[in-house]
C-alpha cells in the first residue's frame, strides 16, 4: 500500500469511495510480494498486484466491491489462463471497499508512514471473524479491534515483532487468539521505516552505490571525513551527506539487522577503524571494496586490532558479486545483486542454468 498511498489519500480526503486490492499470500512464482496493492476508482487505477497477470480480473472485482472478499488466482483455477496468471504461481488477494467511513484510521496510518513512525495494519482475511476487520498497531499503542476474545492481544504481540523486523505476512490463530491453532488467518502489513544504507567514502563509486541504494528502497547516508568531497551536490541521490570520521559517525548512529554498511574508502586509516566498529554491530551486511591484495592487508590489520575470526567471517570483501564489473555503475549493480541474493537466498547463477522456483522466500 505504501506505493499507492499518495493517490489513495487524495481520494480518501476528498470523501471518495474506492476499491483496494492487496496481495496477502503468494505461492510458487507469483510476480508480486505480499503487501503489493492496486486501488481502483471508476476508470482510474494506481498500483499493481501481479505485474500485469491478473490486473484485469482484479480491476473488475475492485470496481464494484461492496464488502471485503478474499480472492485466489492461480494455476489451480479453471480460469487461470483466462485471467492471465501463466507464470505458474498462486496469489491470494484481499479486495475491500475503502472510504473515510470504512477505514477512518487511514489518515493516521498515512501520517505515520510519512513521518517514518513504525505502524502495522492487521486484517482478518479468513476464519470465524469478520473478514476485513482491522487493528492498527504502533510500538506503543493500538487502535481498532479484530473482535474476537484475546485475539487483539495476541496479534499486537506478533505484529510488533514483525514490525521490528520489517516483515509482512499471514499469522494464524484460534478463534480466541490461540497461537497453536489455525482456524483464523490475519494478514499483518508492516510499514517500518526504510532500512538504512551507510556508504563510507565520498568517491565516484559511492555516488553510484547511493543511486542504486535509493532505487532498492534504502535510506542512504554517505559519510566521509573530507568536507571538500562530502557534499550534497556530489551525491544528489543520498538522503544525507555527513562530514565526520567514518568510525566516529558509525559509533554514533543506530544500526539494526536491516542496515547495510558499504566501506568504499579502501584506505587503511579510514577503513580499519571503521570496520572494527562495523563488524561489532548488528548490521545485516558489511562489505568493503578493494583488491585481493588490499583485502589480505586489511585482514592482517583487523586481526592485529583484535577482531576475531568469527567477526571477520561477517565481512563481504571484496564487496559485491562476481559480475566482471569495472565502472562505478557496474560495481554498484554487483553490490545490489549481492544484497538481493542475501535477502532472498538466491544462488547468484543464471536462471537459465537453474531449475525449480524462481522466487525464493526471505532468508
Amino acid at each position: 500500500m505504501r506505493d499507492v498511498l499518495p493517490e489513495i489519500m487524495r481520494w480518501w480526503r476528498s470523501g471518495l469511495r474506492f476499491g483496494l486490492a492487496t496481495v496477502v499470500g503468494t505461492w510458487s512464482s507469483a510476480p508480486r510480494p505480499p503487501g503489493a496493492a492496486m486501488a481502483v476508482r471508476g476508470d482510474e487505477v494506481v498500483g499493481s498486484v501481479s505485474g500485469g497477470c491478473v490486473e484485469g480480473a482484479v480491476f473488475e472485482l475492485a470496481a464494484d466491491i461492496d464488502a471485503p472478499v478474499l480472492q485466489r488466482y492461480g494455476v489451480t483455477d479453471d480460469d487461470a489462463f483466462a485471467v492471465g496468471l501463466t507464470c505458474g504461481g498462486i496469489i491470494d488477494i484481499l479486495v475491500e471497499p475503502i472510504s473515510i467511513e470504512t477505514f477512518p484510521e487511514l489518515g493516521e496510518i498515512a501520517a505515520s508512514v510519512e513521518a517514518h513512525v513504525p505502524v502495522a495494519v492487521a486484517t482478518i482475511i479468513s476464519g470465524p471473524g469478520a473478514i476485513g476487520a482491522r487493528r492498527i498497531i504502533w510500538p506503543d499503542r493500538s487502535s481498532g479491534t479484530l473482535g474476537l476474545g484475546r485475539l487483539d492481544e495476541a496479534v499486537d504481540d506478533d505484529a510488533r515483532g514483525m514490525l521490528a523486523q520489517g516483515l509482512t505476512g499471514i499469522r494464524h490463530y484460534g478463534g480466541q487468539g490461540e497461537r497453536r491453532l489455525d482456524d483464523l488467518s490475519v494478514f499483518v502489513q508492516s510499514f517500518a521505516p526504510p532500512p538504512r544504507m551507510l556508504v563510507f567514502g565520498a568517491i565516484d563509486f559511492a555516488a553510484a552505490v547511493a543511486r542504486v541504494g535509493k532505487f532498492l528502497g534504502y535510506h542512504v547516508t554517505v559519510c566521509d571525513a573530507r568536507p571538500v568531497f562530502a557534499t550534497a551536490k556530489r551525491f544528489p541521490d543520498a538522503d544525507e551527506v555527513v562530514v565526520k570520521w567514518p568510525h566516529d559517525y558509525l559509533a554514533s548512529v543506530q544500526v539494526d539487522e536491516r542496515t547495510v554498511i558499504c566501506v568504499l574508502t579502501h584506505d587503511p586509516k579510514f577503513d580499519v577503524p571503521l570496520l572494527e566498529v562495523a563488524l561489532r554491530t548488528e548490521a545485516g551486511y558489511v562489505g568493503a571494496m578493494g583488491s585481493r591484495r588490499t583485502h589480505e592487508d586489511r585482514l592482517v590489520r583487523l586481526r592485529e586490532s583484535g577482531i576475531t575470526d568469527a567477526e571477520l567471517a561477517r565481512l563481504r570483501s571484496p564487496i559485491g558479486l562476481d559480475l566482471g564489473a569495472r565502472t562505478p555503475e557496474e560495481t554498484a549493480v554487483s553490490i545490489a545483486a549481492e544484497l538481493i541474493q542475501l535477502r532472498w537466498g538466491g544462488s547468484g547463477r543464471a536462471l537459465s542454468d537453474t531449475e525449480g522456483r524462481i522466487h525464493h522466500e526471505a532468508s
